[in-house]
């Protein structure tokens, strides 16, 4: 690893420095034959790219001669070890490129540094509530961005525009963009190495001029690991699933949702389309009762109501909506709640069935009665399970799965690594039930375990390692506060009970679809997002909802 004032020697370079935006790696495909380090370490991007291994030899000479001895100074150390990580190549345009493989341990004299994999509720409320001026941080996720997933089945029919879901990482922590030694990178962890306490990552390069795409592998060392991945949708197995339906936890999924909507729209309007193809074409099937197959379900309907029918006039007639559950829709909610959800579903026009999904061909699925069900967009809500990324971990799992943890969110028997968030899971010796996947348990996870790690860096631990002898606080508890689901038509359900056998406020009508809005805008992390969503929110009830295909 290089030392702290490699920056400064390298910069010795004759020729200036080029403008280089900061934070971002250099990814370039490597010259055949040539071997070069893989992910480029922003905090030495701008030195790196300017110099030569002829420079740092230049260097090197120099030093020897100042010092009048030939017994290497502490500063030729420096040159020769950057010598033994860094290669320079020549670029298109005879530019130098030069790249690291690797984040290195911390030194002494640097602060801790907690690795958190992921970008969800979990992990970005972890960095959001951590103490920068204890710990540096280090996110690594395939995006960078937090998805307000309340929000998601609103972008889907132009209620809201889809950056109105969205948080940058960097507004939710700002050391991300400020402080030396903390990064975002885009890119995904392919492993971890608890013995060396460092984790695998690969970047993904979509070079779309050259139509190529390469990964660049690269490797982070770590004091405290946070494993926050979340999870991916379930199919159960069904054939045709992944091929032909569309899931909903993600903005990209939320907008080839509106496309595909809006494109079998415009395309039932040309002459010659027969009634059958326009009604298949405008079928809109949506699998899974959960609240967000009921949400999306409502939305849905109010855009064909409100919309569709002013702006499609030709075909209003054959769009329809069908919502197929296996059991139940909204099952955890309040047996009126959910018979008042039916009402409110079926005088919006959605057809509700009952029914298991046995295979899912394009253009159709077949129930497990023999029916066959004809669509032009499909969307998948099946609730979520572990993803391939925590399948592939050898770690105790807990049922479902997950991630295996104790009282305190850690994995037994790894030092200073935690599991949060839909990944995780208690073990079955912990006495305690899996915790649901739901956003209010990722969030207040997050919050507990940031204060933990605070609390044990102020009580000397933070290094790795260091806090094997430090006495563990309160362990983890989850009190449920409620949930919450729209069902269209300016109707919404809330139920405040604390589990399904428990008692509790429970009401829906318009003051519930009232709460709902106002709860989560109220959970919108910046107050940026907040007059966004609110003033979308606005020129949807006004002007209705954007029908562009973009």
């Amino acid at each position: 690893m290089l030392r702290k004032n490699l920056p400064l020697i390298l910069r010795a370079s004759s020729s200036a420095p080029a403008a280089v935006p900061p934070l971002q790696p250099s990814l370039i495909p490597p010259a055949s034959g040539t071997t070069t380090f893989t992910a480029c370490h922003p905090f030495l991007r701008t030195s790196l790219q300017q110099c030569s291994i002829a420079v740092l030899h230049d260097q090197q000479n120099v030093l020897h001669e100042q010092k009048g001895s030939s017994a290497p100074t502490p500063e030729a150390l420096e040159l020769r070890e950057a010598q033994d990580i860094a290669e320079v190549q020549e670029g298109d345009g005879g530019e130098h490129v030069a790249r690291m493989s690797e984040l290195g341990p911390t030194k002494p004299s640097e602060k801790p540094r907690i690795v958190v994999l992921g970008s969800g509720w979990a992990g970005c409320r972890l960095m959001k509530d951590i103490d920068t001026q204890l710990y540096d941080i280090v996110c690594i996720s395939a995006r960078n961005h937090m998805v307000f997933t309340p929000l998601l089945a609103s972008t889907c029919v132009g209620t809201l525009e889809f950056r109105s879901a969205t948080e940058p990482l960097r507004t939710i922590q700002p050391a991300l963009a400020k402080a030396p030694n903390s990064y975002a990178f885009l890119a995904q962890c392919t492993g971890v190495d608890p013995l060396n306490r460092e984790v695998h990552c690969e970047a993904i390069v979509d070079d779309q001029f050259k139509g190529q795409v390469t990964t660049w592998p690269f490797k982070v060392a770590y004091d405290k690991l946070v494993i926050a991945t979340g999870a991916q949708a379930r199919t159960f197995g069904i054939h045709g699933v992944e091929e032909n339906a569309i899931f909903l936890r993600e903005v990209s999924h939320a907008r080839d949702i509106r496309s595909k909507l809006l494109y079998n729209l415009m395309i039932s309007d040309i002459p010659g389309v027969s009634e059958e193809e326009k009604s298949r074409l405008l079928h809109c099937v949506v699998v899974g009762g959960g609240p967000t197959g009921v949400e999306f379900s409502g939305e849905l309907s109010d855009f064909i109501h409100r919309d569709v029918h002013l702006k499609y006039s030709h075909v209003k007639n054959y769009i329809h909506v069908t919502l197929i559950e296996a059991n139940e829709i909204l099952s955890s909610f309040d047996m009126r709640l959910r018979e008042y959800a039916v009402n409110q579903l079926t005088k919006a026009g959605v057809r509700l069935v009952r029914g298991l999904v046995k295979d899912v061909e394009p253009g159709k699925l077949l129930l497990s009665d023999g029916s066959v069900v004809p669509y032009g967009l499909l969307v998948w809500s099946t609730g979520v399970g572990a993803s391939k990324f925590v399948r592939s971990l050898q770690l105790e799992k807990s049922p479902g799965g997950r991630i295996g943890v104790d009282e305190w969110l850690q994995v037994p028997g790894l030092e200073d690594v935690y599991a949060i968030g839909d990944c995780s899971g208690y073990l079955p010796k912990t006495g305690k039930t899996v915790l649901p996947a739901l956003a209010q348990v990722a969030e207040r996870q997050g919050n507990y375990l940031a204060k933990s790690l605070n609390a044990i860096a102020k009580a000397g631990g933070s290094r790795a390692g260091s806090a094997s002898d430090l006495q563990k606080g309160d362990p983890f508890e989850y009190h449920h506060l409620g949930s919450m689901a729209t069902v269209g038509r300016y109707k919404a359900l809330v139920d405040l009970r604390e589990s399904k056998q428990a008692k509790g406020i429970t009401w829906g009508g318009f003051m519930s679809w009232l709460v709902w809005r106002s709860a989560y805008l109220t959970r919108v992390i910046s107050w940026h997002n907040r007059i966004y969503v609110a003033v979308n929110w606005a020129t949807t009830l006004v002007f209705g909802r954007d029908i562009s295909r973009l």
